[in-house]
């Protein structure tokens, strides 16, 4: 039996796709990365002002929602950068909604 580097003395082909893979997944990571630690400066805003008069509640409960989705589809297809990365950004914006309830 073969492993994908005994094959790719063979196949060329295959060390390259095994590049792409490398490469799409830290360009997914990098962007999970972005996309969730985003919220950090809005909670730290709000807590520090004690008031979240400019933020939407109904845009965070929707967020939330589409983050909640995204969780649940990541579990289903079993994609653990999928399940991280909304489970922190769930984690992010329900703080802020919390917040908004809280300080206004």
């Amino acid at each position: 039996m073969y492993c994908a580097l005994q094959f790719s003395r063979i196949h060329p082909a295959v060390s390259e796709v095994a590049s792409l893979s490398i490469s799409a997944n830290l360009l997914g990571a990098c962007a999970a990365l972005i996309t969730s630690t985003c919220w950090l400066p809005q909670m730290v805003k709000i807590f520090r002002e004690r008031g979240a008069q400019g933020v939407s509640l109904s845009t965070n409960l929707a967020l939330a929602l589409g983050v909640l989705l995204w969780l649940f589809y990541g579990v289903s297809i079993g994609a653990w950068p999928v399940i991280a990365s909304n489970a922190v950004t769930l984690a992010f914006v329900l703080a802020i909604v919390g917040m908004k309830l809280r300080y206004g």
